[in-house]
């Protein structure tokens, strides 16, 4: 009888990964990781002011604004805005910014 010699440990993260590769949500998550870069990405001006909230399938980054004056300032600046967001390539793209005023 020939004993097997003994595996080697595997990360935890690299399981996990293989888990979300097979479900198919890599792509998801690097795309979502955009809420928690968001003041990075933004700087802190236009962070200070805003909160991102959902990022929905379709690439659509709903975000909270404080006040109707920085809505309409953020609407001038959404190409850049995206531009910025999208630097990152491994990253599925945002396509558009959904502006919903905090109430």
């Amino acid at each position: 009888m020939s004993e097997k010699p003994p595996r080697k440990p595997t990360a935890m993260s690299d399981v996990v990964a293989s888990v979300l590769q097979k479900a198919g949500l890599t792509d998801r998550l690097a795309q979502v990781s955009v809420i928690p870069e968001w003041p990075q990405l933004v700087g802190p001006q236009i962070a200070s002011v805003t909160e991102p909230l959902l990022l929905q399938q379709d690439g659509t980054l709903v975000v909270m604004v404080k006040t109707h004056g920085w809505m309409q300032e953020l609407t001038l600046l959404e190409p850049e805005l995206l531009r910025s967001l999208n630097r990152d390539p491994s990253r599925a793209p945002v396509v558009k910014l959904r502006l919903m005023l905090r109430r």
